[in-house]
């Protein structure tokens, strides 16, 4: 019984099945943010703790490094490049939650990718007027790759102000952790900090994923090394 469940509960089949679930939960959390609220519009849940609906074409946390058809570019090509390690991670010897750890990171960068994807398909422009709706597919407000990402938790942790004696900020207001971020955002987050809290053996692998070369392993040709020796 316990060799036939842990056939059936294999280790990619529980990353994908991790993937999906979380990937689920981001898109519900966005959905009903951007089809009940308008843009901008922010809900008291704690006096440390805001639902803030925003959009953004950047990456995590509302950064933007790249114009957004190039970033939906490169998070296509990270996405691959996750799977694709995941995959040689599965077929060698690994840990379950070095695995597990993975699928959360590719949950979150799915979920924002999908944003992006798809958004600008199925919706119409988010507004301060008024709430957003779903409209025939490819009649939404943007192309295939440059939907808004939506962003909705706000931490407002200290609020406070800087010393007048402060240079350059004196006087002002001081917010610690002012991102408004997402769950696929936290999931990446998470993941990767997780990875480095406990899993930095693992990622020495890391490169002979992708080379085929183990640590340590010469990167000439067996025939070079040979001819070289013989000298």
């Amino acid at each position: 019984m316990k060799e036939t469940k842990e056939k059936i509960l294999t280790d990619g089949r529980i990353a994908c099945l991790l993937v999906v679930i979380l990937l689920i939960i981001d898109q519900i959390i966005k959905i009903t943010v951007k089809t009940h609220m308008c843009l901008g519009e922010s809900i008291r849940i704690t006096d440390w703790f805001f639902i803030n609906f925003i959009e953004n074409n950047g990456m995590a946390f509302g950064m933007t490094f790249f114009n957004k058809l190039v970033l939906s570019l490169f998070r296509l090509v990270a996405i691959s490049a996750i799977g694709y390690y995941i995959y040689k991670v599965i077929c060698g010897e690994h840990r379950r939650g070095y695995v597990i750890v993975l699928a959360i990171i590719m949950a979150g960068a799915l979920g924002n990718m999908f944003d992006s994807m798809f958004y600008g398909l199925i919706f119409n422009a988010s507004s301060p007027f008024y709430v957003s709706y779903f409209v025939p597919f490819g009649s939404g407000y943007s192309s295939f790759l440059q939907g808004k990402v939506v962003d909705m938790f706000y931490f407002p942790l200290i609020v406070s102000t800087w010393p007048d004696w402060m240079p350059f900020w004196g006087g002002e207001e001081f917010i610690f952790f002012s991102p408004v971020f997402n769950f696929a955002d936290a999931c990446v987050s998470v993941g990767i900090v997780i990875l480095f809290l406990f899993y930095r053996k693992d990622l020495e692998g890391l490169g002979e994923a992708f080379t085929g070369k183990k640590k340590g392993e010469s990167p000439l040709p067996e025939e070079i090394k040979d001819e070289g020796g013989g000298e």
